[in-house]
């Protein structure tokens, strides 16, 4: 039986594959109880090649190889595809803590809960070589909600997709998936799991290696493309807050998280994005975006609602101001 399909979407990693595929197989578990499904999604460079004696060792790995449609296209696939009782979402620039996964994916079989959430640990590309010393005490976990998670643990400059083990039949009973085609495609994932999910596991387990600072990464760079998605995410947020069935506190949460998604937004449009006509058009787009949103927590947030709907080109400019 297989208990862990592991999804990965390759695209532009050659110089940092090898190194997630050698960790991913210092975890302890035999081939026959995990599958790895890598969706070459249309990878220009060399990173299919340089591992692909790793993969024409071990029966257990499933290549799909496709024209580029983005990241959310890929690992939708890849779930569809999925046959272990459990998905594990992983990026191939990151590494995983050695035999880490093995015992978190045996503390989750032992009684199934919708999401499994550990812990992770950052590292810059110059620290890659270094011996990484985790002190894993043993594992321990605490049952909750997904309403707790949400509520008391997710930051919404937190939202990961990989430093979990999902339930398959969960998200699929759910219809769970990513939205296609947008970057950041991880905040609505992880917001409608929390909503959604009934039991979860909250553990002290580290299992994985997060890399900041590579130079192209998604999450170093910001451009015109990102922040039109971004305003994406924001809509995409607000039609989870009208879910059926949440909590009044539940929707305040998500609606908290959009804002701040959107504040975000502004500001990452004003100090990183250079062209003035792209910046209106950003801003445009989220006034437009944003005019079915009441953003009421607090004064901050009914001053920049007011602003969005009505006078946008002077929030910019007010901002822009700001930067100066």
């Amino acid at each position: 039986m297989i208990q862990l399909s592991i999804i990965v979407s390759v695209y532009k990693v050659e110089e940092y594959i090898r190194d997630y595929m050698e960790s991913l197989f210092r975890q302890g578990l035999t081939d026959d109880i995990f599958e790895l499904i890598i969706i070459n999604d249309g990878t220009p460079d060399h990173s299919m090649d340089v591992v692909a004696d790793i993969i024409n060792a071990h029966d257990n790995i499933r290549v799909v190889n496709q024209a580029n449609q983005g990241l959310s296209v890929a690992l939708n696939v890849g779930l569809g595809m999925a046959k272990g009782e459990y998905i594990l979402f992983n990026d191939p620039d990151d590494l995983l803590v050695e035999n880490s996964v093995g015992p978190l994916l045996a503390h989750a079989m032992s009684s199934k809960p919708d999401v499994v959430l550990a812990q992770f640990v950052t590292f810059a590309d110059e620290d890659v070589s270094t011996p990484l010393h985790v002190n894993q005490e043993a594992l321990q976990s605490e049952e909750k909600t997904g309403r707790d998670i949400l509520l008391k643990v997710l930051s919404p400059y937190c939202c990961y997709k990989w430093r979990a083990l999902y339930l398959r039949r969960f998200l699929l009973e759910n219809n769970i998936g990513f939205v296609p085609g947008i970057y950041f495609q991880d905040i609505p994932f992880i917001h409608e799991c929390y909503l959604k999910a009934r039991r979860c596991l909250l553990t002290n387990w580290t299992i994985y290696r997060y890399r900041v600072r590579r130079l192209g990464s998604a999450t170093n760079t910001f451009y015109y493309k990102k922040a039109m998605d971004f305003s994406i995410v924001v809509k995409e947020l607000w039609k989870l807050s009208l879910m059926e069935g949440i909590t009044a506190e539940e929707r305040l949460k998500v609606r908290d998280d959009a804002f701040v998604t959107l504040i975000c937004l502004i500001r990452w449009t004003v100090t990183r994005i250079d062209s003035a006509k792209e910046r209106r058009e950003i801003m445009d787009r989220l006034h437009k975006d944003t005019l079915h949103m009441r953003f009421s927590n607090g004064w901050r947030q009914r001053v920049v609602t007011i602003l969005l709907h009505h006078f946008p080109r002077l929030f910019l400019f007010i901002q822009e101001l700001r930067k100066r």
